[in-house]
């Protein structure tokens, strides 16, 4: 009897989790402006980009960065500065939204051509802020 009742809780367990599907409303993030913090030592420092279809600039530490975007699907883009400054600048950057929640998007990226991922979450913020610069 006891293995009938464990099978059975095992059994709406798999079922009720299975149920769960990650939120992924990836089209709501396409275009915008966004947030993104990142621990650097011991030190929180803020990016703020703007993206639309095809072009992202990022504003970092007072200075603006263009970027070209190449959406896969919806879900997914590839990310290449216009004028890199270096060799690492140069190679271009896979992104893809994992989940969506609110006003926040979990993501993960990688060079291109590279199994090393990385993951981090942005926040879409209010488009009045769109052109302005962090102060850092």
């Amino acid at each position: 009897m006891k293995l009938t009742h464990a099978l059975f809780a095992s059994a709406l367990i798999f079922l009720l989790g299975s149920c769960y599907q990650t939120e992924r409303n990836c089209t709501d993030f396409k275009t915008g402006t966004f947030q993104f913090e990142a621990l650097v030592g011991t030190e929180m420092l803020t990016t703020t980009f703007v993206r639309n279809d095809s072009i992202e600039i990022d504003y970092f530490q007072g200075k603006a960065d263009t970027s070209a975007i190449r959406w896969i699907n919806d879900c997914e883009y590839i990310v290449k500065k216009n004028n890199p400054r270096n060799m690492a600048e140069e190679k271009a950057i896979h992104m893809k939204i994992l989940s969506t929640d609110g006003p926040f998007y979990t993501f993960e990226y990688n060079v291109v051509g590279q199994d090393r991922k990385e993951r981090g979450t942005a926040r879409k913020v209010d488009e009045s802020q769109s052109n302005r610069p962090v102060d850092q």
